[in-house]
């Protein structure tokens, strides 16, 4: 018997719009915006090594301690 998902296994998956993300160009980049505690908090997840999912709604409070940091953030699609 083998242990790869047959094409008919159903995988759970969830769909969300209106996430706000944070891409940054490196993983120490990354890693230096977890280390500052006002930002981790608003940190839900890691994604991967550069893309961190931020808390709804944070978004605004995100981008100005960014600048704070000496960053220029930009915003892609919609806010």
């Amino acid at each position: 018997m083998s242990d790869a998902p047959s094409s008919t296994a159903r995988l759970p998956a969830k769909l969300h719009r209106r996430v706000c993300l944070i891409l940054t160009e490196d993983a120490v980049l990354a890693e230096e915006v977890l280390a500052r505690k006002k930002l981790s908090v608003e940190i839900v997840g890691r994604l991967s090594d550069k893309a961190l999912l931020v808390r709804p709604g944070k978004m605004e409070m995100i981008l100005d301690e960014l600048r704070k940091m000496g960053h220029t953030p930009s915003v892609v699609g919609k806010m």
